[in-house]
């Protein structure tokens, strides 16, 4: 019994400490992080803070083929994935760039 509340605590600690990391394939949680992107105030897949510095993610706000990490086209309908800004407690940090999107 004493075994398996260690297992269950390390599961729990462990997820918490990587959770504001984007991985090398450029996804958070199992959702690729470029493609069609929705801006919602609730119900997000992410949240998002606006960085000048040290962001987890550079992003490029592209008109067509989203499918480069870090490029996102908005849209109203239909996204890959919700998105909500937030000035604390984010899954990630992100920074707009004009070039070079992806992870730093």
């Amino acid at each position: 019994m004493k075994k398996l509340i260690v297992i269950i605590l390390e599961i729990l600690f462990s997820s918490a400490l990587f959770a504001g990391e984007v991985g090398s394939d450029c996804t958070f949680k199992g959702k690729k992080l470029a493609g069609r992107v929705k801006f919602v105030t609730s119900y997000p897949d992410i949240k998002v803070k606006i960085v000048d510095s040290f962001p987890d993610l550079k992003v490029k706000k592209v008109s067509s083929f989203p499918s480069d990490c870090g490029k996102w086209k908005v849209v109203s309908s239909f996204p890959d994935f919700k998105v909500k800004i937030v000035t604390s407690f984010p899954d990630i940090k992100i920074k707009y760039v004009n070039s070079f999107p992806g992870v730093p």
